[in-house]
């Protein structure tokens, strides 16, 4: 039986969006091992610029373009677009990263400037980039949506109220995205993953470290280039198949509240 053949990704435009840390920074790797050429967007340039720095070393050949980019201003984006060089002007791949979540407090307790941001990152701006970038796509009849969700997006939990939310529409606005492109070559997938040590979650607890280390002490939790993993492995399948969702959980949890820890 002949070898299973996967999807090249060598000198396709991949755009990642959050990718000054994480798990955008580690897709980054990732992508230019593959030979692919990166569109990097992010608020930390100084971060950018090493990552590209890192990358340019690490992969010969890498093409890295950086953009200091906020992706809650939403009318930019267009203009984000526009400035693009013409050798990163056909996105193939638009994996959209960027996400954040501020504290726990019960729903009738979050501040609205929270909710706002939240909403505005985690959901707007994938809106946006995809109404951006996926006319292209459709035009070429080519590409794939990559869209990091959580399982937050599957479940609810105490604490979580405004963030599951964001997640719960990301899930809504993928498969609906799906059913929009059915008839086309374009793909689109969810990743969905479990506890995940990032930065993420510092960010989270009010850059609390005490706490985030308590809650990841007593077992093993994802890491950045576990998601990265799979997100090449969705993108790289071959072009009849399409994954529509994965959801990742560390091996010693199995919901967003139900973590086994030694003692």
């Amino acid at each position: 039986m002949a070898t299973y053949e996967t999807l090249d990704l060598k000198d396709k435009v991949v755009l990642i969006t959050g990718a000054s840390a994480g798990i955008g920074e580690a897709c980054a790797h990732r992508m230019a091992e593959a030979g692919a050429k990166l569109i990097l967007i992010a608020r930390r340039v100084a971060k950018l610029e090493q990552i590209k720095e890192d990358i340019e070393k690490a992969y010969e050949g890498a093409k890295v373009h950086i953009i200091k980019f906020d992706v809650k201003d939403l009318d930019k984006i267009g203009e984000l677009k526009a400035g693009l060089p013409e050798e990163f002007s056909k996105v193939h791949i638009l994996v959209n990263n960027a996400g954040v979540a501020l504290g726990t407090p019960p729903a009738h307790e979050n501040p609205i400037e929270d909710v706002q941001t939240m909403l505005q990152t985690n959901v707007s701006s994938v809106m946006a980039f995809v109404s951006t970038f996926a006319p292209g796509m459709v035009e070429r009849n080519a590409g794939h949506i990559v869209n990091i969700s959580s399982i937050a997006g599957h479940e609810a939990y105490p604490g979580g109220s405004v963030y599951c939310a964001t997640k719960h529409a990301i899930d809504a606005y993928t498969t609906a995205m799906r059913h929009d492109l059915v008839g086309t070559n374009i793909r689109v997938t969810a990743i969905s993953p479990g506890a995940v040590r990032t930065e993420f979650t510092l960010v989270r607890f009010g850059q609390d470290a005490e706490r985030e280390d308590t809650f990841y002490k007593g077992f093993t939790p994802l890491n950045a280039r576990d998601i990265a993993d799979n997100v090449m492995y969705c993108c790289t399948r071959p072009s009849h198949v399409q994954i529509g969702d994965i959801i990742i959980y560390a091996t010693k949890q199995s919901s967003a509240k139900s973590i086994a820890k030694n003692e």
